[in-house]
């Protein structure tokens, strides 16, 4: 499958209200919460006023001109956060686009970009039952810290 991995333009950034929620890790035979999730405060962390703040960041995917998925990055007192300068990521595909390396690519795009632009490391969240805890791991992420459900991970740019 082709794709354009690109910067998010400004007016395209409404956007990560759908990819947050796509972001939303569902297990197997679980119920999709309602979309009216991403409104709780502790999600609007990820997306309000996004592009506004000195080190949001945000790469999108496109095939065949249609936005399939997102990966951004702000520093945040989210549920991967670890210090306040360490920008923490999240990411989605739509679910018809996974499995095509879209995933990957824009995590690897996202990653390049910081370390070019100074960033020593980059966190983020991810249930341990998710499926994509091995792509983090492909691109260095390693566990820093876990609770019941989640891992807490963390990437080394300047290793990396």
């Amino acid at each position: 499958m082709d794709y354009l991995i690109r910067e998010m333009k400004q007016g395209e950034n409404a956007l990560l209200n759908d990819f947050l929620y796509e972001a939303i890790y569902i297990p197997k035979g679980g119920e999709p919460p309602p979309r009216s999730v991403v409104s709780l405060p502790e999600l609007q962390e990820y997306i309000v006023d996004f592009g506004t703040q000195k080190h949001d960041r945000a790469l999108i995917a496109e095939v065949e001109g249609q936005i399939v998925g997102a990966v951004w990055v702000r520093i945040m007192n989210d549920y991967g956060h670890i210090d306040d300068d360490t920008p923490s990521l999240a990411m989605s595909v739509y679910q018809e686009y996974r499995g095509f390396g879209i995933g990957t690519a824009l995590l690897k795009e996202l990653l390049f970009t910081l370390r070019a632009q100074g960033y020593p490391k980059v966190s983020l969240s991810v249930q341990k039952a998710n499926y994509v805890v091995t792509m983090y791991q492909a691109a260095g992420f390693h566990v820093v810290g876990e609770n019941e459900e989640e891992y807490i991970m963390v990437v080394d740019l300047c290793r990396s």
